[in-house]
């Protein structure tokens, strides 16, 4: 079995507005989606908005910056991610197209074991 992370991207502004319905149906389906494959998944977790991020970052001459605010700007924010365990890369994608995703999508990526 090989480790996949699947980060799960959406419209941070779209969720920032939902109902309380609506977002306790996202709640909900997350809930289910983590029923319907805890034999494959190995973690997880919810992020804060990127209001809350903190950037830290070497420019050319070495010297760290720390700032408020995302690495980057951008419409569809990394919102959280699950840790999963699959056979191989094709299991993974079968795992990561049942988590539930408003209008953004989700990326699927293998963790590089070290030697």
């Amino acid at each position: 079995m090989a480790s996949y992370l699947i980060l799960i991207y959406d419209d941070e502004s779209a969720l920032g507005r939902a109902d309380q319905p609506s977002a306790h149906a996202l709640h909900e389906a997350h809930r289910e989606f983590g029923v319907a494959n805890g034999a494959a998944i190995s973690g997880g977790n919810a992020l804060l908005s990127t209001e809350s991020a903190t950037s830290i970052r070497r420019d050319t001459s070495g010297e760290l910056t720390v700032t408020d605010g995302p690495f980057i700007e951008t419409k569809e924010a990394l919102g959280g991610y699950y840790l999963i365990e699959a056979a191989d890369l094709d299991e993974a994608i079968a795992v990561a197209k049942q988590v539930p995703v408003r209008t953004g999508g989700v990326e699927v990526r293998p963790i590089r074991v070290l030697d």
